[in-house]
This record gives C-alpha cells, sequence and structure tokens, in this order.
C-alpha cells in the first residue's frame, strides 16, 4: 500500500524524526520543496527538560508541541504519523508501518536511543528517560515507591524504596540528581512526614574521571560540590555492570540496595534497516560525509544524533546534542537548494555556542567559549536559554509560571499518579498469565 500524499511539480524530500534536526530542516525547506515528515509521535519534545517531567517540575505537555500545529501554515507539508521500517535504497522507496513512500531526498533524523551496552537484565529491571512516556513513568515510579515506603514494615525494605541511584554522569544524570535532591530537602518531607528523609539516598554514578567530562574540570568540580550540598553522593571511576530489580553491582566494591536504577550511561543512533551496512556503525550511528550525505549514497542523508560526521577533530562524530543537530538541519536545507540548481555543496562546521547544566535552585555551571560561570548567574543563564528555545508561546509562559512559582514557593505541584507505572518483569508476568487464561479458556 502506498501512502496517500499529492503529487505536485516540487522535489520531495522525506523527512523521519520530528526532533531538533528534522524541525529545523522541515521549516527551511518551506517552499522549495514538498516535504513529508515522518514519526511516530504526532508531537516534537523538548528533551533537555524530560527531567523535570521525570521529577514532577513540570507538566508534559510543557515540553511537547503538536508537529500539525506547527506546520500549519506550511504549503505542501504533510505530516504522517508512522514507524519507519526500512529503505530500499536502489527503487527511492521508504517502506513504513503504513505503507511505501517514495523519495527524491531521504533525511534520516531518527534522534538516539538508550544504549544498555548489551546487558539484558539490566535492561528489563532499569529506568530509561529519552521519551515522554519514559520520563512520565519514572515519576510516578518515584512517587510510587515513597507510597510503598509508608505501608512496609521492613526498614530495609523502606531504604531500599526511598534509595535512587542513577548511572551516568553526563548533564542528564547531574540534572536528575540536583532535581531529586531538591525534592529530598524541600518537596517530599511535606508530602510524606511520616517518612525519615535522612533514610533517602541518591546515588550518582560515573565511569569517567569526572562528571560533566565533556565540560571544564572548574566546571565539573563546581557541579560535585552543588550535589554534595543537595546530598547527593557522587561515585566517579565506577561503572554499573548490572542490576536485578534490587541490586546494583559495579566493577568495583560498592553495591548499592534500590528498587530504582535509573539508566543515564549511554545512547545509541536508531538506525534504518535497508543502509549498506558499511555505512551504519555497532552503536547505530550512521557514517555521513562532510555534507550529511549517508556513505555510499547519493541522494539519502542523515542528521543530529543519528549522524556520525568522522573528521580529524571528530574522530568519534560529533558530540550528540541538540546544536548539532539544529546547525545539521540548517547547512543541509541549504545544500539540497543547492543539488536542485546544480550548484556545489558547502560542508558542515559545526560552531560550538557552550554548554550548560543545572543542578537545582540557584546552582548551574556554564562555558561558553573561553568563558565560565558557575553558581547564581550560570543558573539564570540555563533558565534564559531553555525558555527561548521551547517551542510555542503557550508552553513558554506556563514553564515560566511553573518555574517562578517552584522558586517562591518551594513546592512542585505535579506529583500525581496519573498512569501507575507497572515494572517490565511485572508485565511480562502478567501477559503471560494473560496467555494462559486464554489457553484454559
Amino acid at each position: 500500500m502506498e501512502i496517500d500524499v499529492p503529487v505536485v511539480n516540487l522535489p520531495r524530500v522525506v523527512i523521519i524524526g520530528g526532533g531538533f534536526a528534522g524541525v529545523r530542516l522541515a521549516k527551511q525547506l518551506r517552499g522549495k520543496f514538498q516535504v513529508v515528515l515522518i514519526d511516530k509521535n504526532n508531537y516534537h519534545t523538548f528533551q533537555p527538560l524530560l527531567y523535570q517531567v521525570a521529577t514532577a517540575g513540570i507538566e508534559p505537555d510543557s515540553i511537547a508541541f503538536p508537529l500539525r500545529k506547527m506546520f500549519k501554515e506550511y504549503e505542501h507539508f504533510h505530516f504522517r504519523m508512522a514507524t519507519a521500517e526500512d529503505v530500499i535504497p536502489g527503487e527511492n522507496i521508504l517502506r513504513t508501518s503504513i505503507g511505501e513512500i517514495k523519495y527524491d531526498y531521504l533525511v534520516i533524523a531518527t534522534g538516539s536511543d538508550t544504549n544498555y551496552f548489551g546487558m539484558e537484565k539490566l535492561q528489563q529491571n532499569s529506568m530509561p528517560m529519552k521519551s515522554v512516556s519514559e520520563a512520565l513513568d519514572l515519576r510516578s515510579c518515584i512517587l510510587q515507591n515513597f507510597e510503598k515506603a509508608l505501608t512496609v514494615r521492613d526498614l530495609k525494605e523502606r531504604v531500599r524504596l526511598m534509595t535512587f541511584v542513577i548511572a551516568g554522569g553526563g548533564p542528564t544524570g547531574v540534572e536528575l540528581a540536583g532535581a531529586l535532591g531538591e525534592l529530598k530537602k524541600h518537596v517530599l518531607p511535606q508530602d510524606y512526614p511520616e517518612l525519615d528523609f535522612r533514610r533517602m539516598q541518591i546515588h550518582l554514578i560515573e565511569g569517567a574521571e569526572r562528571v560533566l567530562a565533556t565540560m571544564d574540570e572548574e566546571s565539573s568540580e563546581a557541579s560535585c560540590k552543588f550535589l554534595k550540598e543537595l546530598e547527593v553522593h557522587v561515585w566517579t571511576k565506577t561503572r554499573v555492570t548490572g542490576y536485578d530489580g534490587k541490586t546494583v553491582t559495579t566493577d568495583k566494591e560498592e553495591k548499592f540496595e534500590t528498587a530504582t536504577l535509573i539508566w543515564a550511561a549511554g545512547v545509541k543512533g536508531n538506525k534504518l534497516p535497508g543502509l549498506d551496512p558499511q555505512a551504519v556503525r555497532k552503536d547505530g550511528r550512521i557514517v555521513v560525509d562532510e555534507f550529511c550525505r549517508v556513505k555510499n549514497s547519493e541522494n539519502i542523508f542523515a542528521i543530529g544524533d543519528v549522524a556520525c560526521m568522522i573528521t580529524e577533530s571528530t574522530p568519534n562524530g560529533h558530540p550528540m546534542v541538540a546544536q548539532v543537530a539544529i546547525q545539521m538541519g540548517a547547512r543541509l536545507s541549504s545544500n539540497l537548494r543547492q543539488m536542485e540548481k546544480k550548484r556545489t555543496m558547502q560542508p558542515f562546521r559545526y560552531k560550538d555556542k557552550g554548554s550548560m547544566a543545572t543542578i537545582g535552585r540557584n546552582r548551574a555551571v556554564a562555558e561558553v567559549g573561553k568563558w565560565k560561570s558557575q553558581g547564581w548567574f550560570a543558573w539564570l543563564m540555563w533558565l534564559a536559554v531553555h525558555l527561548i528555545s521551547l517551542v510555542g508561546f503557550r508552553n513558554r509562559v506556563v514553564v515560566f509560571f511553573t518555574w517562578f512559582v517552584n522558586y517562591l514557593k518551594y513546592d512542585y505541584g505535579i506529583r500525581l499518579i496519573i498512569r501507575p507505572f507497572i515494572p517490565k518483569p511485572q508485565q511480562l508476568h502478567k501477559e503471560e498469565q494473560k496467555q494462559e487464561h486464554g489457553v484454559h479458556q
């Protein structure tokens, strides 16, 4: 079955993925191409604030924006909610869950997913945080743990429920640990006065020598200081090797008894079947040239997290961050116009606009070129950058108002278990029971 898209006298660009890269490209191709955007969700997610959804700081609809609304005034733009299944390069056909579609240019902007490095048991028992649904699951899991802690009599089990281990000391892990630290100090004791929050433990585990290893050492030290002020235990040069749902094991002697392991220790590319195997790395990222063109192809491109552009300065590809994705989308839009005009394309050059991470209220680290800041001013910068980057006026207003109230009252007001979280092992057990019940019937 073929996807129903009007035929027009314009070259067709099919974009897979409505993330930072895909959205920027689609916007800048306006009027010159027919754009077909395919995504499994009907919204764009502002991923840098997922951790605040997970820790009840903001609601998920504040960081999500409908793709159809974003492009409602764009001519020759079409959105289809579907999952890309594979590509047939020789026929210029993309196969999806709702049918096939022909393309003149195919752009893979599928982003990244959680990488468990082959540890299946850990994957089954840990909590990822790469999507809105996963962030909501984590929020429910955190709150359910405290509800259960009120009912158990065994002190060890209560402590286990009140212990949180975060694997990965990058920006996501550090920001999440800081948010949990603030919940412990200022918010949760008001909700659960019967619990002794001196027993709540937050552990951040990082395999490198320091947290925020991609930033300057001064920023790393400042972030560690801020985390310790929030009573977060930081473990460096330590790698998580397993988790059975109760005990986190590491490559050192340390073990952690916990009901919740949050996995932020690795990502991999969301690859697309059908490409030349030589173009796809073991980590799922797609090898591209300096024009973002997929290796051994002429009209297939990859941008954003899934793209791996190997150069002398980036032997492992560019960092998997939003700014790289946005800039790749912008450069590719220009190059596609050049291709249509039979002109020379311009190579992609990443302009690093800096890095920043927040560790709770009034605590952040920021680096812009040689300029560095830690503390209150860096925190204000972080707030401003993230507010401006949000899609939609309504989202900016809602998030600003929520942050303002939280700052004044230290009271995150969204501590709701809307949909209870069921761990994967329990989900599998219930499915098996249903199957057995069906067989008996």
